[in-house]
């Protein structure tokens, strides 16, 4: 019977700032007794959300929720989404505020109108849209989150996946693994099984095309935290022995100061203590012997005089070793007679020469540590240059530990250590996905030295430029991609990021 009166409301949005602001207030206020005229009330409202003042915006957008009734809510949620693309902060808090309201009338109808605008909005919507799931979704109780509506984030992200920039990948991934119904064995198995499509496993790997490398290096960091003695890391360590080791010295990144080949060598090593039954357990221990072999050097041969005939030392690469010997030492496990039964007498008495001279560089260099580092303790072990030395310590005694156990007769596989960026976890009951390498079963007792301990408590991953250089990746690290958004890895679905609206 008012309906007239109402008509008059939705008209003020066409008068002046005070018609304007009254109107802002008075539709939503009315809204649900007028059904027949919802389509005019939200013309009218959206009208003034894009209004010049910005008082009036900010009132608009605050009453947007009371429009998400029934089959309107997916279309307020839509008209929420596009309106993140706003400048203003205030305005952009509304927005927030306004789309975590109706997530919690119906995730559902919330959730269609965000991804629609990530697989078809404009590149900031987008952006905005998949950040917006990133930081929010984890503070939704759990009576919104439901399995129902985790299902529905999961499916919709797999359309959002088929076409994504590096930076997207990781926005994605983090929000994939914040659901509670994808902590669970299989459900981490599924988010694995994820990163290797995206990695293209299948693919022929081409060395010198840096986009091709990132994105394995990319896909690869997001999958390690993943991995357990129940979600296993075979088909990347497979891939990475077959394919990334033979080509390790002719990788190419653009990201500065990344020594790319260390790099490749760390994740190697980090996934080896999950690979399960491998296929070509044999041939792919062979290329790891391999290239160990090339970062092992023989001594320099003696003049006749007993003085070294070659100008230098062959220089001993630490950290390249620290890893290849893991890698080794973790997949020789499944295949301990390999340096036995598998190599001919001449090959492991070259090995066993390579690994004794290591050896004696090895016990000078942790003595020449031990000595650098003896009494120093908490902000002595501070300093950038300590610091190098606390790490560098760490990588020559667990080299050491690892060389040890392959001189046994025959080699054994029993020790166990931690890598040296990984930060030592406290034995706790409660951390059921502990790595195999964290829990020390029989290592030697004579390494560990009062100030590497003390430095380890105090000392998280590493950086510095030890043995060329010791970064370290935090699974978060976006980048590595040329030009971030706005290219893709190399044109997926054949629109190398150009979205059909």
């Amino acid at each position: 019977q008012h309906k007239d009166a109402y008509q008059v409301i939705l008209d003020g949005v066409k008068g002046g700032a005070k018609e304007k602001r009254l109107a802002a207030q008075f539709i939503p206020k009315f809204f649900k007794h007028f059904p027949e005229l919802a389509d005019s009330a939200i013309n009218a409202q959206l009208d003034l959300c894009e209004d010049e003042d910005v008082s009036i915006r900010r009132q608009a957008i605050k009453e947007l929720p009371q429009f998400a009734t029934g089959d309107n809510l997916p279309r307020v949620a839509d008209i929420l989404t596009q309106l993140l693309q706003s400048d203003d902060s205030a305005e952009f808090n509304l927005v927030n505020n306004a789309l975590l309201s109706i997530f919690k009338m119906d995730a559902k109808g919330t959730l269609g109108g965000l991804f629609s605008q990530i697989l078809q909005g404009e590149d900031i919507v987008r952006e905005r849209a998949i950040k917006f799931l990133s930081t929010k979704l984890k503070t939704l109780p759990e009576e919104v989150m439901t399995k129902e509506v985790e299902e529905f984030i999961l499916t919709e992200s797999k359309k959002v996946l088929e076409d994504v920039t590096g930076e997207e990948f990781v926005l994605f991934m983090k929000i994939l693994s914040g659901l509670k119904s994808l902590q669970t064995v299989s459900g981490r198995q599924q988010l694995v099984e994820l990163v290797a499509e995206q990695a293209d496993l299948e693919q022929t790997f081409n060395p010198s095309d840096t986009d091709c490398v990132d994105r394995l290096l990319q896909c690869t960091r997001q999958a390690v935290p993943l991995f357990s003695k129940n979600v296993h890391s075979t088909k990347f360590v497979t891939y990475f022995c077959e394919h990334v080791l033979p080509n390790l010295s002719s990788l190419t990144t653009l990201v500065e100061g990344l020594d790319i080949q260390l790099e490749v060598l760390k994740l190697l090593a980090e996934m080896s203590s999950f690979c399960g039954d491998m296929e070509k357990l044999e041939s792919n221990l062979k290329k790891l012997f391999d290239k160990l072999l090339e970062y092992m050097p023989l001594p320099p041969e003696e003049a006749e005089n007993g003085e070294n005939a070659g100008n230098e030392e062959p220089k001993l690469q630490f950290s390249y070793v620290e890893c290849l010997l893991y890698s080794f030492h973790q997949l020789g496990r499944k295949l301990p007679d390999f340096l036995t039964a598998k190599l001919n007498a001449e090959k492991l008495k070259d090995f066993k020469i390579r690994l004794q001279y290591f050896a004696r560089g090895l016990q000078v260099y942790i003595r020449q540590l031990r000595l650098a580092l003896q009494g120093k303790t908490g902000e002595a072990l501070k300093t950038e240059e300590n610091k190098i030395k606390v790490v560098a310590l760490k990588i020559t005694n667990n080299i050491n530990v690892l060389i040890k156990d392959l001189f046994h007769i025959p080699p054994s596989y029993k020790s166990t250590v931690t890598l040296s960026w990984k930060p030592v976890q406290k034995a706790d009951a409660s951390q059921k996905r502990a790595s195999e390498d964290t829990t020390s079963s029989s290592p030697p007792k004579k390494p560990s030295a009062g100030p590497k301990r003390d430095a380890r408590q105090i000392y998280n991953p590493p950086s510095g430029k030890y043995s060329s250089n010791l970064g370290s990746f935090s699974y978060d690290q976006r980048g590595g991609f040329r030009g971030g958004r706005g290219r893709g890895w190399g044109g997926r679905g054949n629109r190398s990021r150009g979205r059909i609206y």
